[in-house]
């Protein structure tokens, strides 16, 4: 049971609070139609079912999910977007990993430069900081919702590699060809989850200075806000007191 970086459970807890629905609609078309890419069908195109089920969690429209599909296979019009993985280090020298879907590229590489260097980070070269993340399953569950022996039944049974202690949610981490697997094993056991994501995992934390926290989570949060950013990754280790 090791420790994470909180910032999974941080982001959720501020998804919650600022309720910013359109936001994550925008995100999640955005997912189905690069995913529908590679086929329209969500069985037998794992990426496109994770971004399916996604949508659904937060009650978008069926017919959204339809047209985004739709638009992905080119069955309707729609503008290229871009899928760009930014490398960059936070204040203090934390880890940063900025997942954007652009119909500008230029644009948004102008932009993400901007909000490194005036939140006090540094945009790096591709492949700086990548090397640092695993790429997995990343599943959040309210504590209240499970106990630790349930978790350890359904879900490492099903293929999941750990289960960690995040405070007041458990965070399932697996490999990306279980992610199915295991959300199913989950949802016959009768346990809900907050979020199921194909994630950047640290693989290892680096502790923040406190004098850098605040710093640190004010650029996350930045870059969360921007309308081209698809997901934000770091491995700063937030403390608890940083998390609430």
């Amino acid at each position: 049971m090791s420790g994470h970086s909180k910032w999974a459970t941080i982001k959720h807890k501020k998804a919650a609070l600022d309720a910013k629905r359109g936001k994550a609609f925008t995100r999640l078309i955005k997912e189905i139609v690069i995913a529908a890419r590679s086929g329209g069908d969500p069985d037998g195109n794992p990426r496109l079912r994770t971004a399916v089920l996604a949508a659904k969690a937060v009650s978008m429209p069926a017919d959204n999910i339809k047209r985004a599909i739709m638009r992905g296979t080119g069955e309707l019009e729609g503008g290229q977007i871009d899928e760009i993985m930014f490398e960059g280090y936070g204040p203090g020298g934390a880890a940063i990993l900025v997942a954007v879907a652009t119909d500008n590229r230029n644009r948004t590489v102008s932009e993400i430069r901007h909000i490194f260097s005036k939140q006090g980070g540094n945009m790096g070269e591709v492949g700086s900081v990548a090397w640092m993340f695993d790429r997995k399953s990343q599943i959040l569950i309210e504590k209240e919702k499970a106990t630790e022996d349930q978790l350890m039944e359904f879900a490492l049974e099903a293929g999941a590699d750990d289960v960690k202690d995040e405070g007041d949610s458990w965070v399932i981490l697996s490999a990306p060809e279980s992610h199915h697997v295991v959300i199913e094993a989950l949802e016959k056991a009768g346990i809900p989850t907050v979020s199921a994501e194909i994630a950047m995992v640290p693989k290892n934390l680096v502790a923040v200075d406190p004098k850098h926290a605040g710093s640190i989570m004010k650029l996350m949060e930045v870059f969360e806000d921007h309308d081209d950013v698809q997901n934000v990754y770091t491995n700063a280790d937030f403390g608890d007191e940083v998390a609430e």
